[in-house]
C-alpha cells in the first residue's frame, strides 16, 4: 500500500502532522509521502496527478472544501479517498463515522480492516459537491462566520454567526422543479442536500437523507416560528443529536432546480457562489471513500 497525503495548510487550528503521519504509517510498513497545497485547486490537480502516478490511497488532510476537491479530482478513476480531519467543522468525516482524532485516523488508514465505499457526487453550477446547497439561512451563517473567530473557537464562530442570522430572518417564496415535477413552497431556507449531517451540534437534516443513495433531497425550512428556530439554535449550540425532520418539507429527486424570491444567497458546499436559479444533478456512486468496518460482535467481544 501507498498513501498520498495532500495537505491544506490553512485549514482549521494549525497542528504539527507530519511526524504523527510518519509514525502512523511507519510503524504499519506502508509507504507515503506528502503534498501542500497552496491556493484554491491544488488539491484537485494534485490528487489527478498522484492517481496518475499510481497511488494506492489519496488522503486529504484539511476541512471540507479540501475534501470536496481532492475527491473531485479522483472522481472516475477508483482511487479511494482517505480522509483526515483537519478543518472546523469536518462535516464529510462525521458524515461517514472517521474518527476527528488524527492519530485514530491515520490508524483507520493504514488498517486493513477498513471498508472501501461508494458515494455520490452531485454538480451545481459547474461546481461538484459532496455536502449540500445552501440557499438562504445556512448561506449566510457561512458567508459572514468571520475567519478569526473561526480560527480561535472553531464551530463557535458558526453559532455566533448562526445567532446573528437568527435576529434577521426573512421568508422567501421558492419554485423548484424535482425531475421535472414543479412544486412551490414558503420558507426562512432552502437546501438541496446529497448528504444529511450538518456536524454543528449533531444536527442531522433528516435520517431519510443518504449520501449513497443515487437521490438528491431538497429540504424547506417552512416554520419561522419560535419553536422551531430554537430548535435550529440548540443544536447549533450544543452537542445532542439533534434533527429538524418535522419541521421541514422534503423532496427527493435525480435532477433539482431552485428559485427564490427574493434572491437569496447561495452556498456549495460553503462557497459563496452568485446565482438567481440553482440547477443541480446527482453523480451516483461517483467515488470511493475509506470509511470504518462495521462492529461486528462475536460473544461478548466486539472487533
Amino acid at each position: 500500500m501507498r498513501v498520498m497525503v495532500i495537505i491544506n495548510p490553512a485549514a482549521g487550528i494549525d497542528r504539527p502532522i507530519l511526524g504523527l503521519l510518519n509514525k502512523g504509517f511507519h510503524d504499519a510498513g506502508i509507504e507515503w509521502d506528502a503534498r501542500i497545497t497552496h491556493k484554491a485547486g491544488d488539491a484537485r490537480q494534485l490528487a489527478k496527478q498522484a492517481a496518475k502516478e499510481g497511488w494506492s490511497i489519496i488522503a486529504a488532510h484539511g476541512g471540507d472544501g479540501t475534501v470536496m476537491e481532492v475527491a473531485d479530482g479522483l472522481q472516475g478513476t477508483g482511487v479511494p479517498l482517505g480522509i483526515l480531519p483537519g478543518g472546523t467543522a469536518n462535516v464529510m468525516s462525521v458524515e461517514l463515522g472517521i474518527p476527528a482524532d488524527l492519530s485514530a485516523a491515520v490508524e483507520l488508514l493504514a488498517s486493513k480492516d477498513h471498508n472501501i465505499t461508494e458515494l455520490d457526487l452531485a454538480k451545481a453550477k459547474d461546481m461538484n459537491f459532496m455536502l449540500r446547497v445552501g440557499i438562504g439561512f445556512e448561506a449566510n451563517m457561512m458567508k459572514n462566520a468571520d475567519q478569526e473567530v473561526k480560527n480561535r473557537f472553531g464551530l463557535l464562530a458558526y453559532a455566533f454567526s448562526a445567532a446573528n442570522e437568527l435576529r434577521n430572518l426573512t421568508s422567501a417564496h421558492y419554485i423548484i422543479e424535482v425531475d421535472g415535477k414543479k412544486v412551490e413552497a414558503d420558507g426562512i431556507s432552502c437546501m438541496i442536500a446529497n448528504s444529511g449531517n450538518i456536524a454543528i451540534g449533531g444536527l442531522r437534516l433528516s435520517h431519510k437523507v443518504s449520501i449513497n443513495d443515487g437521490l438528491l433531497d431538497v429540504i424547506v425550512f417552512s416554520n419561522a416560528n419560535l419553536l422551531t428556530l430554537l430548535n435550529v439554535g440548540m443544536a447549533v449550540l450544543t452537542t445532542g443529536d439533534g434533527t429538524i425532520s418535522d419541521s421541514v418539507q422534503h423532496w427527493q429527486g435525480k435532477n433539482i432546480s431552485v428559485r427564490s424570491q427574493p434572491q437569496q444567497t447561495v452556498s456549495v458546499d460553503g462557497e459563496i457562489v452568485e446565482t438567481e436559479t440553482v440547477e443541480a444533478s446527482v453523480l451516483p456512486h461517483a467515488i470511493k471513500v475509506i470509511t470504518p468496518a462495521p462492529a461486528q460482535t462475536n460473544g461478548n467481544a466486539s472487533g
